[in-house]
């Protein structure tokens, strides 16, 4: 079996995989990280994204060995000691946890989703492709749409977000 290695959330970690095995189920089996969940394991649903070398990323979706290497921020690792990411900070500030399931992707993803913003990449619902991006609750719909809250209160996720993004 071939050895990785990767930087979960500031620690330097290795060890053996399957060829086989997903990001997540490295992360979960193989070093101890339950933050990401396994929720349909199909890429559906959101609840296993990472930052992965600082973007958002699907980690059901990715084998391990491919990514041998890779500097993995989880949800568990964006708090800094005790303080919260600003990101995790707002979801509790907006009552946007719900279950909490799925929590830790969608605050991985939020925080991707601002880098992505920040870096001038539209979406499919951006009125401008060249221009700024206007962070509406449309675009942040949209660009969260790949994280699904089974709980169906998107609303306080979208007001978490925006107030994150100030």
């Amino acid at each position: 079996m071939p050895r990785i290695t990767m930087t979960i959330d500031g620690e330097e970690v290795g060890g053996e995989v399957d060829n086989r095995t997903t990001i997540l189920d490295a992360l979960r089996e193989r070093f101890g990280v339950t933050s990401p969940k396994k929720g349909c394991d199909h890429g559906q649903c959101g609840a296993c994204t990472v930052l992965l070398d600082g973007r958002r990323h699907l980690t059901c979706l990715s084998l391990a060995v491919a990514h041998d290497g890779a500097v993995i921020t989880t949800a568990s690792g964006l708090a800094e000691g005790d303080e919260l990411h600003p990101m995790q900070q707002s979801f509790v500030d907006h009552d946007g946890l719900q279950c909490g399931y799925c929590t830790p992707g969608q605050v991985c993803s939020a925080i991707g989703m601002l880098a992505e913003v920040a870096e001038g990449h539209p979406s499919h619902v951006s009125a401008d492709l060249d221009g700024d991006v206007d962070l509406t609750d449309d675009e942040i719909r949209e660009r969260m749409s790949g994280n699904l809250c089974r709980c169906g209160a998107y609303v306080n996720i979208v007001t978490a977000i925006r107030e994150a993004s100030r």
